[in-house]
């Protein structure tokens, strides 16, 4: 019997490996599908975010359904960095944690890294975090000069996530300022603010703070609100890190919209209003867009964001993916559309009339993208400035459907003769095989 199951193993092996090399070969796998392709990009620097928190005295204030500030912070940041990606690179400054005397000069001077930007220990990240106790003043605009210096030079925006309950104590410097001098820097430097008090002196120097930088602020009640806003903020850096957002401003009529090039922006919708883009369309390119609104403030309920591409004079070409899903929470969005379906749409070439028989440049459609929302804050909340919006725009070749496709299928449809051809093959391989192993096994 043992001389019996050799053979057996060793054909049975060859007909497996014959089998998976000629499906292979039927459906055009590479050789080594698990070596890098040579020309794919690899990430220019890691996602990088520090955050800064408040320890200040006024953090043992007990107003947080039921809990203290500083103990709501600490619950919050253990979550946040209990699903901190991988990739990411976290740090977290501190203010007010460390001087309890009554010198002034010195509490706003009160600002210190409690954890190193970088590759995150989860434990003793946390461990320092249960450390903290309220203690001195807050010196917001000093601890946003540090968190600069935390985070480094680079390519790429870096993100700096503020929580605190109240506004700054130790101007100079005033902390809109400082959020001024480091977006006039230069240095890709975006700061969200998120606030745990609601006055409205607090609520104005952090909405400063943000807008000078292009981030956001959220006026937080709950510690799930605060925990949930974190993890997004961080979700995002590690999303957009390698492409650093343009900020443009859209209007209202698309004959004077901005012209935008494939690439990523920035901007800032009121609610309930229109914002219009440009973007030129030339003849076999696809338009990919993509839209997301930052609820960066309590609104009402039942509401959507609506992303449209229209012609130049205003006829609809298509509408984003969402719309007419029946959805009331639509907060982000995308849309397609090719050339092909033009309809007639096309605008003149960018080369004059006179020599546009001679030009090389291709036809080109005039698209309008129309961002548009039906958003209303809930009560007492600020409407101004507008909530933040990231718009992404990609130009790709058209695909068309492949040549001879059959039935409307496509590389789906021959995909499907393949399998049907494989499982023929091997149905008659395990049968034979079968019949073999019965003879065998007479014989012996």
């Amino acid at each position: 019997m043992t001389t019996g199951r050799r053979p057996q193993t060793r054909l049975g092996s060859l007909l497996a490996a014959v089998a998976i090399t000629g499906a292979s070969l039927l459906l055009g796998l590479p050789a080594h599908a698990d070596e890098p392709s040579a020309g794919a990009p690899a990430p220019k620097e890691a996602p990088r975010v520090d955050l800064v928190l408040d320890v200040s005295g006024s953090m043992t204030a007990t107003d947080i359904q039921g809990k203290s500030r500083i103990s709501v912070a600490q619950q919050s940041l253990n979550e946040v960095i209990d699903a901190l990606p991988a990739e990411t690179e976290f740090g977290i400054r501190t203010l007010g944690a460390n001087y309890p005397g009554n010198d002034k000069v010195q509490g706003c001077q009160d600002t210190k890294q409690l954890f190193p930007v970088g590759k995150t220990n989860k434990v003793e990240a946390k461990t320092a975090v249960a450390t903290l106790r309220p203690t001195g003043w807050t010196p917001i605009g000093l601890a946003l000069r540090g968190a600069a210096q935390d985070l480094g030079k680079g390519e790429t925006t870096r993100r700096v996530v503020l929580i605190t309950d109240g506004e700054d104590t130790c101007t100079p410097p005033d902390p809109c300022d400082v959020a001024r001098e480091l977006a006039s820097q230069g240095i890709h430097l975006v700061v969200d603010t998120l606030g745990l008090a609601h006055d409205d002196k607090t609520r104005q120097q952090l909405l400063c703070i943000a807008n000078a930088t292009g981030g956001t602020y959220t006026d937080v009640r709950t510690q799930e609100q605060l925990t949930d806003k974190v993890k997004q903020l961080v979700d995002r850096s590690n999303d957009t890190y390698t492409v650093t957002p343009v900020k443009t401003a859209g209007t209202d009529k698309c004959e004077n919209a901005p012209v935008l090039a494939p690439g990523v922006y920035t901007d800032r919708e009121k609610f309930s209003e229109h914002r219009v883009y440009k973007v030129p369309v030339k003849s076999g390119q696809e338009l990919r867009a993509s839209v997301s609104v930052a609820l960066d403030r309590p609104v009402a309920r039942d509401y959507g964001v609506l992303l449209q591409a229209t012609s130049a004079t205003g006829q609809e070409l298509v509408r984003g993916t969402d719309a007419g899903g029946g959805r009331t929470d639509v907060i982000s969005t995308g849309l397609r559309w090719s050339t092909e379906a033009s309809k007639g749409y096309v605008t003149a070439s960018p080369s004059s009339a006179s020599d546009s028989s001679t030009s090389k440049e291709k036809p080109q459609t005039t698209v309008c993208l129309v961002v548009s929302n039906s958003l209303a804050p809930q009560a007492g909340v600020q409407a101004d400035p507008g909530l933040p919006l990231e718009l992404t725009v990609d130009l790709a070749s058209s695909s068309p459907a492949p040549e001879g496709a059959a039935m409307g299928l496509g590389r789906g449809w021959i995909l499907l003769l393949t399998l049907t051809l494989a499982g023929l093959v091997c149905g008659l391989l395990f049968g034979w095989i079968a019949r073999w192993r019965i003879a065998v096994w007479r014989e012996n």
